[in-house]
């Protein structure tokens, strides 16, 4: 299972090596607008992580009558 999360042992050559690659497959234009989308994705999952905590606490003060 370790072998898999070779994450962690990347180097600064290996990180430079795959900014590489994505930069030939992607090319300069379409990097930024990558990073806006994925931008964007993240913001929207914590925005909905928030509410969902939002509706736990309303819920945790709220309790319901039997």
């Amino acid at each position: 299972m370790d072998n898999l999360l070779f994450i962690g042992n990347l180097g600064t050559g290996e990180i430079i090596i795959i900014a590489i690659i994505v930069l030939l497959l992607f090319g300069g234009k379409k990097i930024p607008e990558l990073m806006k989308g994925i931008g964007k994705g993240v913001k929207n999952f914590k925005d909905g992580v928030k509410g969902i905590e939002d509706d736990i606490k309303l819920d945790d003060n709220n309790p319901e009558k039997k």
